[in-house]
């Protein structure tokens, strides 16, 4: 569903955020794309490049055990799951799919740090090339919303 309407959302400012980015290398394209569209994003919103923490890992199904790498140095106020996977003709693609999700959901939840989910799940590679930019600049904002969100509704001191 390109374009959807996404509603308005406060003003966001990723000033003095620290945002970490697990990058599956599988449909490398694809996910390259997706995290240049990402750090674009996000150096637009003002996170400084030096608070950007990059890493890869082969696949999506490995994408949550990076999340957990990051999550367990205390230090991002937000993370973002990087990844594509496209449809085949086995079942695999349910597999990684659900599994993937259900995995960087748990992360987020278990760590309690807002996870944007761009693991991109498409019947073919052209439905992914059309949403690779759009959908890692939307992970981007997504990041820096939820880690103002959180912040806002941390109980004060």
């Amino acid at each position: 569903m390109q374009k959807a309407e996404k509603g308005q959302g406060p003003e966001l400012s990723g000033v003095g955020l620290h945002i970490g980015i697990v990058q599956a290398r599988f449909n490398a394209d694809i996910t390259d794309a997706l995290a240049d569209a990402c750090k674009e994003a996000l150096l637009d919103l003002g996170v400084q490049e030096e608070n950007i923490t990059l890493v890869q890992v082969p696949g999506a199904l490995e994408v949550p055990m990076g999340l957990i790498a990051l999550a367990e140095r205390d230090e991002f106020d937000a993370l973002v799951a990087l990844g594509c996977i496209i449809r085949g003709e086995t079942y695999h693609f349910e597999l990684v799919a659900n599994e993937s999700g259900a995995g960087v959901t748990r992360v987020g939840l278990d760590y309690g740090i807002p996870i944007a989910n761009a693991i991109l799940t498409t019947e073919d590679l052209s439905q992914a090339i059309a949403r690779q930019t759009e959908k890692g600049r939307d992970a981007a904002y997504v990041a820096v919303e939820m880690a103002q969100l959180l912040t806002d509704l941390a109980p004060s001191e």
